[in-house]
């Protein structure tokens, strides 16, 4: 597939961390069960192909698949990625969602990088046509539930274990892109990351101070990747909670930043409130994609992608005429925007508490409902991509004027 054309996309959520339950014991949350990707993934592939859409946001359960090291179970990758091939659809592979395998442990195991990293090049050897991938999805959601909220894996709180699944997360990333350019050299990166934006409540310096620090901190998961020098604010918090100066500048010398599009995700629930205390909640859209984008894109200099969004109805059809407006003003005020995805495909399950808990309730979020029958939403975005697609053709929006 010639990749000179504008990236509408859609996605299978495939989250699959670990959660607590109240009685002590643990479950794995798989989305792709909870929606039943994991057995109607052809009938699914069929409805991309409906919405005239020719790249998804996908990728096989990692727990399931890396059975250990150097062993993989490539049975379910092997049918329903060659089935993409043949549907012509191209995939964009999401290698980790959220979780690993139990033999791994959680993001806490400095040892996971390495053997994320051969896992990626294994893929990438397998299927030496795929180009496009997300190695490590969402790193500052993952290292925050998981590791500061407790909600997650190793179920942490606390600015050091925060600090330890971030620096794995981000250095898993790292190093699964060289693992893969060793054997795929033209692979492209699209990097999705939340992104947010914090408001102070309150006029005191406390609260404002706070705020700045919230508003720096958002970019770590961006600044490890890219080599981005960080304030040393941040570089002071960084130390202070376990990541080593030579850890640090191991992000700096080693970014595949010139095979790196920045992938930017934008709900309704990425700006939040900084309140007096310290304590945050949600603010609702007050900038909203176009001004937030605008900050990480001057920050980076990179091509960009709205690789996330969503709203339930009845919100979805006009949130969705609203993102793609912003979408194209930016690119109309030059920034290299490439690509734009509502995510995901099928109505979600249990998001509404984060994948908290085993309530197996349906959230209204998708493209078709989970009996597969279409939305509104996603009759509303079949027509945008069967009305834009041959204009932001002819103007070459796509990713071919990059050098990669």
């Amino acid at each position: 597939m010639e990749h000179n054309t504008f990236i509408f996309a859609t996605g299978i959520e495939n989250s699959y961390p670990v959660i607590p339950l109240p009685d002590g014991s643990r479950l794995r949350v798989d989305e792709m069960q909870l929606t039943q990707h994991d057995r109607r993934w052809e009938e699914d592939f069929e409805l991309v192909r409906e919405l005239g859409l020719a790249y998804l946001r996908f990728g096989p359960p990692y727990y399931a698949t890396h059975l250990g090291p150097g062993r993989y179970d490539w049975s379910w990758a092997d049918a329903t990625f060659t089935r993409l091939r043949e549907l012509g659809i191209e995939p964009i592979v999401d290698l980790c969602h959220f979780g690993v395998p139990d033999w791994l442990g959680n993001f806490q195991n400095k040892d996971w990088p390495t053997h994320f990293a051969e896992y990626a090049q294994a893929f990438a050897r397998r299927y030496p046509h795929l180009r496009f991938y997300t190695p490590v999805n969402e790193i500052m959601i993952a290292a925050t539930f998981s590791a500061q909220l407790g909600w997650w894996n190793e179920c942490l709180t606390g600015d050091t274990p925060f600090v330890t699944a971030l620096g794995n997360l981000c250095r898993a990333n790292q190093q699964a892109m060289h693992a893969i350019l060793r054997v795929q050299p033209r692979a492209i990166f699209i990097q999705s990351e939340a992104t947010e934006y914090f408001h102070a409540e309150e006029p005191s310096e406390r609260c404002l101070a706070h705020t700045a620090f919230l508003n720096e901190k958002r970019f770590l998961a961006f600044d490890l990747t890219y080599g981005h020098e960080v304030k040393a604010s941040l570089y002071t918090y960084l130390l202070d909670n376990g990541m080593t100066r030579q850890e640090y500048e191991w992000f700096r010398q080693n970014t595949v930043k010139r095979h790196c599009v920045m992938g930017n995700d934008y709900y309704y629930t990425n700006e939040h409130l900084v309140h007096e205390d310290g304590s945050t909640s949600e603010s609702g859209e007050i900038f909203g994609y176009y001004s937030i984008t605008h900050q990480y894109f001057s920050r980076y200099r990179l091509p960009v992608m709205h690789t996330e969004t969503n709203r339930e109805d009845p919100e979805a059809v006009l949130w969705l005429r609203k993102e793609w407006a912003n979408v194209h003003r930016l690119k109309q005020d030059g920034v290299p925007i490439v690509g734009f995805t509502w995510y995901s495909l099928l109505d979600q399950v249990d998001w509404d508490n984060c994948l908290r808990g085993n309530h197996h309730r349906v959230n209204r979020l998708g493209l078709y409902d989970l009996d597969r029958r279409v939305r509104p939403v996603g009759e509303a975005y079949k027509s945008l991509v069967s009305k834009w697609k041959p204009e932001l053709t002819s103007e070459c929006y796509g990713l071919h004027i990059y050098n990669f």
